[in-house]
């Protein structure tokens, strides 16, 4: 296993850092100590050198005199890397930012942006290899390309800087900005700044599967008590829409999640669609989507159920069409059923539909993916989601990694290529794009859709342009604030438990937040 050794004396852009150094080595051990910098040298260590483990790399972090120093001790090189100085002329402190840095966020930013940069070329010197998407470490590289739109850059112009600051790879800066321009195109009628999006999580699933880390519980240890959960989830419904009201903000998104929401029974879906039709004004919705998801939790009653609403989006998600697959990480479905939910989705008279795929599954390899796009464009869905797997702490995967050692999981351009010339080939183009922690290939997630079936709700909780006020267990309401770039969240508790007996509690708390930030 090789082992790579950071000591923060600073820990001011440690995330930053971390993270960059992860993604050169994701398979990599890590060990990470911290130092209180007061008073003592910044090569100085509370470790004796003797009692330390023995490591492949090592990383030194502090500032000093306004100026963040790396120290790095690798097998090949070693040396001193200065960056983050708000002097003009600092390494990787490109030559506009010295105008702006009157601004203490722009300052900030600046100062990260030449540490990254400093630290990229570093780290891409000893690994010998470079990454897809530069030094960006954060989960929405279409942001970067949308703000420098709306400052009225050209295309190429941003180009140049997503390659330049970011060292971003020139088919991905031309993804972000392509995804970026149609942004802004889909959501240049909605006004944002007096507006907000619905989210309603439904924290139940069949089953819980191998990669999932979400606030999900499998249905069969909480069925008798769905029912108490919409009692408190549409408690906090009818507070929500009161406080909105107020506020004066229109609502412009619906988003049902999970979980799964088809976990429901067709008269809870009706009972919680009634709640919302009755608490909050959805005559005018941009788009109302449930995410339908396991294609095992779906039937033609529950189908019906939701087309008694103004529900104009749903998803059906096969992940992917190789049984095989679905055996290994947990989908308790078949190829069939997906085909059949697809179907009766269809004659159901929706014309709107989503297929969420994983690339980089357990054993699968490029012609296992070729197999399930094959199989989807059989079905021509108005939208396809393309997921690179990610693997976070909380899931099994992690959690049980020796039992699935041996297993192999690909993920190359090769095959993201394929995904994307399936997608064309269905008269889809890309319109959102994210990123994730412990992504494989160091890749992306990014949604493709027929001309006017683009999901707004992803857009919007992408970019960021509005409040996302989200309901239910383990709930993350996200608020924009108005004149700025800062975000506040307001967080529900995740135990389903707990979120029933703390109802009025996670209400008082939303309801402050949205009073202090809105």
């Amino acid at each position: 296993m090789y082992r790579i050794a950071i000591h923060f004396i600073d820990r001011d852009f440690e995330h930053d850092i971390f993270e960059l150094i992860r993604a050169f080595y994701p398979e990599a051990e890590f060990i990470v100590t911290y130092q209180d910098a007061e008073g003592m040298e910044p090569h100085k260590t509370e470790v004796p050198e003797e009692e330390q483990p023995q490591c492949d790399m090592e990383f030194r972090v502090w500032e000093e005199d306004g100026i963040y120093r790396i120290e790095y001790r690798a097998e090949n090189d070693s040396g001193i890397i200065d960056a983050g100085s708000e002097k003009e002329g600092q390494p990787g402190l490109l030559q506009e930012d010295a105008l702006l840095l009157r601004n203490p966020r722009r300052i900030r930013k600046a100062k990260k942006d030449s540490i990254k940069y400093e630290l990229y070329k570093v780290l891409t010197k000893l690994s010998g290899k470079t990454l897809p998407w530069g030094n960006l470490t954060g989960i929405r590289p279409a942001k970067i390309a949308m703000g420098l739109l709306e400052e009225g850059r050209k295309n190429t112009e941003i180009a140049q800087e997503m390659r330049e600051r970011y060292m971003v790879s020139p088919k991905k800066a031309a993804l972000a900005i392509a995804i970026a321009n149609r942004e802004r195109d889909l959501l240049k009628n909605i006004d944002c700044d007096n507006g907000y999006s619905l989210y309603i999580g439904i924290p139940f699933c069949p089953s819980i599967c191998l990669y999932c880390s979400f606030s999900s519980s499998p249905l069969s240890v909480w069925e008798k008590r769905v029912d108490d959960y919409l009692d408190a989830l549409m408690k906090e419904a009818r507070a929500v829409s009161l406080i909105m009201k107020e506020k004066g903000r229109h609502l412009d998104t619906v988003y049902i999640g999970g979980g799964t929401p088809t976990t429901l029974k067709p008269d809870q879906m009706r009972r919680l669609l009634n709640e919302v039709m009755e608490d909050f004004p959805v005559s005018n919705l941009e788009e109302f989507t449930i995410e339908a998801g396991r294609p095992d939790s779906i039937t033609a009653e529950k189908l019906k159920a939701m087309k008694e609403f103004p529900v104009s989006r749903i998803s059906v998600n096969p992940q992917t069409m190789n049984q095989q697959t679905l055996d290994i990480i947990g989908r308790r479905h078949t190829v069939w059923q997906t085909r059949e939910a697809f179907y009766l989705a269809r004659e159901a008279g929706f014309d709107d539909i989503n297929m969420d795929l994983i690339i980089g599954l357990p054993g699968e390899d490029e012609a296992m993916v070729s197999h399930t796009l094959d199989e989807i464009k059989l079905l021509q869905p108005d939208s396809m989601t393309v997921h690179s797997l990610a693997v976070k702490r909380a899931a099994r995967l992690n959690i049980f990694r020796d039992q699935y050692r041996e297993m192999t999981f690909e993920n190359n351009q090769q095959i993201l290529d394929l995904t994307m010339q399936a997608a064309y080939s269905m008269g889809m183009s890309p319109y959102y794009l994210y990123r994730q922690k412990n992504m494989k290939g160091n890749f992306e997630n990014v949604g493709y859709s027929k001309v006017d079936k683009a999901g707004i709700y992803n857009i919007l909780i992408m970019e960021e342009k509005e409040p996302v006020i989200a309901l239910g267990a383990g709930g993350a309401s996200k608020l924009v604030i108005r004149d700025s770039q800062r975000i506040e969240r307001a967080e529900n508790v995740k135990d389903v438990r707990n979120y029933i007996m703390r109802i009025d509690e996670m209400i008082e708390r939303k309801r402050n937040a949205i009073e202090l930030y809105l």
